[in-house]
């Protein structure tokens, strides 16, 4: 059998082979959709792609576990009746490619990856941004950048998938490492690298998957956006990013009565995680891991208190992310920091231990929340790439 799956899968040999990093959020937490500030990191968890030419006008497209795919290159406008599946994502992506001036032609294309689902290190970004890169190394030239490929994925997500979400994910794929990226224009975000190595300066990066189910949850998760455009709308803008923060909190009591308490803190928060986040980037830049540790503290604080993205409203019996939370802070004694990871209310949450305390840490999760439970990760510097 080849071990890649190719072969098995298209009866021939592989020609070509891509990868892309799954991501991990660092600082930032629901300010990309505001256009706001964020820091991420790619993590050494890959897909990967083995390609050939099929000499056919589709894409075929095998992943490890999932039913086959097949997109027909003739027609690559959105499909109702593929919302929410891979087929969209597969046609969205290179209908963006091709969109870039490429020409894209029948590709078989096999995935391994080692990114889990409802992990919450971005299988679904990592999977567009390496679709991306194949149409862009194969038929472009890879003349497309890190950033034009994460806002090619972005948009087969939004348009195509029919999910909303921020570019954060796809542009932390797609570039690598550590990076600082602010969306004020999301057409043209500013993206800077941080060589930095949490290793080094004496913390393992941990992401604890709670095990909770994000099914149901999809209110919940488009409230946190709705509230803020709420906020912004106010003022007669689109985002919270366009919103001065001195107008804000002047308007605070005409606020609550228009569109309630849960916005205004959640408006709160976008400001005080927008700043967080930039604050953030200075520290790793400069060294000063201490610092970082607080503000990541404080962000965690921040999305318990004001974002409140812990706890789906109404849930009594079910509180994984918060019990998670609490378990953190215990096992870490004071040292270290601990906060929800992505869109929460389910899934995972992410902690900074200190190194002398990783083996307690991962028992101490692991005897709650099961075996493998905790997983620790380290930045990956590689973005999406073609290996082969």
């Amino acid at each position: 059998m080849n071990m890649n799956g190719f072969e098995e899968a298209f009866g021939k040999k592989h020609k070509y082979v891509f990868s892309a990093p799954g991501r991990t959020e660092i600082g930032g937490n629901h300010t990309d959709h505001q256009r706001g500030c964020v820091l991420a990191g790619a993590v050494d968890l890959y897909a990967r792609a083995f390609v050939s030419d099929n000499g056919e006008n589709a894409i075929r497209l095998t992943s490890r576990g999932y039913a086959p795919v097949k997109i027909n290159l003739s027609d690559l406008s959105p499909k109702r009746a593929e919302k929410n599946t891979t087929a969209a994502l597969v046609r969205g992506v290179a209908a963006g490619v091709a969109g870039a001036g490429a020409k894209i032609s029948g590709l078989d294309i096999y995935v391994r990856s080692d990114v889990p689902q409802g992990s919450g290190l971005s299988s679904s970004a990592c999977f567009e941004v390496l679709l991306a890169q194949i149409f862009n190394g194969l038929f472009y030239g890879g003349r497309l950048s890190p950033t034009e490929i994460a806002i090619i994925g972005k948009r087969a997500e939004n348009i195509y998938f029919g999910k909303p979400s921020g570019l954060m994910d796809q542009a932390a794929c797609a570039a690598g490492g550590v990076c600082f990226m602010d969306f004020k224009d999301e057409n043209a975000p500013v993206i800077k690298r941080v060589p930095f190595c949490f290793e080094k300066a004496g913390y393992s990066v941990c992401v604890i998957n709670t095990g909770a189910s994000h099914a149901d949850l999809t209110n919940e998760y488009a409230a946190v956006p709705r509230e803020m455009c709420d906020i912004a709308a106010f003022f007669g803008k689109s985002v919270l990013r366009e919103v001065s923060v001195r107008d804000f909190y002047a308007n605070i009591p005409a606020l609550r009565e228009s569109r309630g308490d849960r916005a205004v803190l959640r408006a709160m928060h976008f400001f005080g995680e927008n700043e967080r986040a930039r604050l953030e980037y200075k520290a790793l830049k400069s060294g000063d891991v201490k610092e970082f540790i607080k503000l990541v503290r404080a962000s965690g604080e921040s999305s318990q208190k004001l974002l409140q993205n812990i706890t789906p409203a109404g849930r009594t019996r079910e509180q994984a992310v918060a019990l998670c939370l609490a378990l953190c802070e215990k096992l870490l004694r004071g040292e270290g920091a601990c906060r929800v990871h992505g869109g929460g209310f389910a899934g995972t949450v992410q902690a900074f231990v200190p190194e002398d305390r990783l083996k307690a840490f991962k028992r101490g999760i692991e005897a709650v929340f099961g075996k493998g439970a905790c997983r620790t990760v380290a930045i990956s510097d590689k973005g999406a790439i073609r290996e082969k």
